[in-house]
């Protein structure tokens, strides 16, 4: 048996808001369509006597079993005799606000049976059961059924991996959106480059296994499959090649992503430094009249004071002197700033 195991380590939106949705119980559903060559059986949010008695019929391992039920196992690749055994992380259709969780494909496949589980957040994969179920689409049905199990479960990662390749499509243009915005000082967007990098970093976390298991698929999928075997494997080198430009994409826009962080972070701080600088020039200026009311505002005999008291101006001598002695500095440094260039526009 040849066992892989990974280690631990917007997008149906264009960014998530921050509040919380609603999750919908998605009810549980088995599907069973006969081909001319095989049996395809879908389980939605399957119960485990389901999975059990399945497990019945086609001798599955027990461990396969526990690992299905377990919704968020790590992908993983188990070859049999008879089988093998994939588990595959996808992004699911809708995801609650605030955790960050893959929606899981377990896989069972051999020659006369494809099995596959999951929790029906799968809207491509959904959609495929729809269309052989109800036959809506009477060619795309044929396409789907007319041949092995090895086409159609290369059909199924296929339109998942073509919604992973338009995801990625959606990321190139939140991008666009917030290099405009990272450069108008009206709008923040620190936020908006947060979560598109989680959702970025989420993404690459997915797809960057996903890779490693379609290739084991392809390795193995010709023991049990009536289809051709050459032309299964270009069917897989196609499904690889579109994986690679979603992992391109990826790297790109991380990097992309980076640029705006520092360039946010770069702006964020020059505007943060005129505000500041600002204020300390406002402060300066002030400072020759907090002086002079400090020491006027002491209870000791002063120049000018009710004692002492100067008329040559007036009734409002005292006063003029004053505001002479605070603005005439203030005036001066202010010249003095302006010509060393501190005060900008």
């Amino acid at each position: 048996m040849v066992f892989y195991n990974l280690e631990k380590g917007f997008i149906a939106k264009r960014l998530r808001s921050s509040r919380k949705t609603i999750e919908n119980t998605i009810e549980s559903k088995t599907e069973i369509i006969q081909a001319k060559k095989f049996e395809w059986i879908d389980l939605q949010n399957p119960d485990r006597k389901d999975v059990e008695k399945l497990s019945e019929q086609y001798h599955f391992n027990a461990l396969n079993i526990e690992d299905c039920m377990t919704k968020f196992e790590l992908p993983k690749f188990d070859s049999y005799d008879e089988h093998f055994f994939v588990i595959l992380h996808f992004p699911p259709l809708a995801q609650k606000i605030g955790i960050s969780k893959n929606s899981q494909l377990s896989i069972f496949f051999g020659k006369n049976f494809l099995v596959t589980i999951h929790q029906g957040d799968l809207k491509p994969l959904v959609d495929l059961v729809d269309i052989c179920r109800t036959g809506s689409d009477q060619q795309r049905k044929d396409k789907l059924l007319e041949k092995s199990s090895g086409v159609l479960l290369h059909e199924i990662i296929d339109a998942l991996v073509d919604d992973l390749l338009h995801t990625s499509r959606k990321i190139i243009a939140n991008l666009d959106e917030i290099e405009d915005r990272v450069f108008d000082e009206t709008k923040p967007v620190a936020r908006s480059i947060a979560l598109l990098r989680r959702e970025i970093n989420r993404l690459r976390r997915i797809v960057n296994p996903l890779k490693k298991f379609v290739l084991e698929i392809a390795k193995n999928i010709n023991r049990f499959s009536d289809g051709g075997e050459e032309g299964l494997s270009l069917y897989f080198d196609d499904v690889i090649d579109h994986i690679d430009k979603v992992i391109e994409t990826l790297e790109e826009s991380r990097e992309t992503m980076e640029i705006y962080k520092d360039t946010d972070f770069v702006l964020s701080t020059e505007k943060t430094n005129k505000v500041l600088g600002l204020l300390t020039i406002i402060f300066t200026l002030a400072i020759p009249s907090t002086v002079v009311g400090t020491f006027y505002g002491m209870n000791v005999n002063l120049p000018g004071g009710i004692e002492n008291n100067l008329d040559f101006l007036g009734p409002y001598t005292m006063f003029i002197i004053v505001i002479l002695a605070s603005a005439i500095p203030a005036i001066m440094m202010f010249a003095y700033f302006n010509k060393l260039g501190w005060i900008s526009k």
